[in-house]
């Protein structure tokens, strides 16, 4: 089996990496061929505003290219395309579909790992509303197979009348996060570490705990760390920040000894996988997090972490976890094993494998 996996970006973004690239070398090992080929190239994952990617003549650059592959992917002997979100951000779906449904074209299975959809139909302009506000779920309801991180993602799809439908979540690979790690509690000669990872345009999410922050840091020896994150929404926290690599986030993240997800309850944020829950967990942390979606289906309030609403619930739970090292060692063991169950790239693979190669079973064009 040949497929086409047509991403946003290369392997250097968090989505393309996890929810693409890193089931590769499975799916090769089990005679499916797959060439991940990005529109836009590597983002620069040290300043998301100042990406450079979306100049009109880079863009139409990629969109033709992309387009060329896409009328030659049959005669390139493709079997499938594996579609990241859309084929051509900000076109109307009528230009994408004529190319992805044209007769003769190949059958695509569409993957999103966000609510992506909600770029569009909540986007501040009305034209971009009109113009774009149904496109994805056109594009769901093209593809043979929806993939969707979460049950938010996959309601939107049936809604849109998705023809079939299967929830995988966005997973880590266990053989980066070593078990061996977890043997002993964490270290109690150092300050109790309150750990986030993400990127510069999610920061805004950390900043809304800057109360709760500094009321904790009044009143415990605490380090508040912020991996990836932009110092300059945080000015005004106690909170030190980190610059992201991938060859440094797993040792950064096992200093923790909590990992945290605030997360605002919009509609965007309720599309949210989840997944640095899953990285502090595979690390053996119990985790605080707000329960916005999928949120409340990893974290089991009181086993493995705890779900926090108010200013008031999240500097329960810090104090709950700072005072309780043995507490803080059980779940954050339930929660390790809760990912060697259900959230790493070992239980995935194969049932992605699955997927695409039953993704063409009944497909007719």
């Amino acid at each position: 089996m040949k497929v086409l996996a047509l991403t946003r970006y290369d392997k250097h973004a968090a989505s393309s990496r996890y929810r693409f690239a890193q089931y590769i070398p499975y799916l090769r090992s089990q005679d499916i061929d797959i060439d991940l080929v990005p529109l836009l190239g590597s983002p620069r994952l040290t300043n998301d505003k100042a990406i450079d990617f979306f100049a009109l003549r880079r863009m139409l650059a990629a969109y033709m290219a992309r387009i060329r592959m896409l009328l030659r992917a049959k005669q390139d002997q493709y079997d499938l395309i594996w579609l990241q979100i859309e084929a051509f951000p900000w076109l109307p779906a009528g230009f994408e579909l004529s190319l992805l449904k044209v007769k003769g074209s190949l059958p695509y299975v569409a993957e999103y790992d966000d609510a992506w959809f909600h770029r569009y139909d909540n986007h501040w302009s009305r034209f971009v509303r009109s113009l774009l506000g149904n496109k994805i779920g056109k594009i769901m309801a093209g593809a043979c197979l929806v993939i969707a991180g979460n049950p938010y993602i996959a309601n939107h799809a049936r809604a849109a009348g998705a023809q079939r439908i299967e929830q995988v979540p966005t997973v880590i690979d266990l053989s980066l996060y070593p078990a061996v790690e977890l043997a002993r509690p964490a270290p109690q000669n150092r300050p109790f570490t309150v750990g986030w990872i993400g990127s510069q345009s999610t920061t805004r999410h950390l900043a809304t705990l800057k109360e709760c922050a500094q009321l904790f840091t009044a009143q415990h020896d605490v380090r508040f760390v912020a991996i990836g994150a932009d110092p300059s929404l945080l000015a005004e926290m106690p909170i030190e920040t980190r610059t992201w690599a991938s060859a440094t986030e797993v040792a950064e993240m096992q200093t923790f000894h909590v990992g945290i997800m605030p997360l605002p309850d919009t509609d965007f944020e309720r599309g949210k996988c989840g997944f640095k829950l899953i990285q502090y967990m595979a690390c053996g942390l119990p985790v605080i997090a707000s329960p916005v979606g999928v949120n409340r289906e990893i974290v089991e309030h009181g086993v493995n972490g705890f779900l926090a609403s108010t200013p008031a619930e999240w500097l329960n739970a810090l104090h709950t976890l700072s005072a309780h090292p043995d507490l803080r060692y059980k779940m954050g063991q339930m929660g390790r094993r809760k990912v060697e169950q259900q959230y790493c790239l070992q239980v995935t693979a194969p049932r992605m494998e699955s997927l695409l190669r039953n993704s063409l079973h009944g497909f007719q064009r």
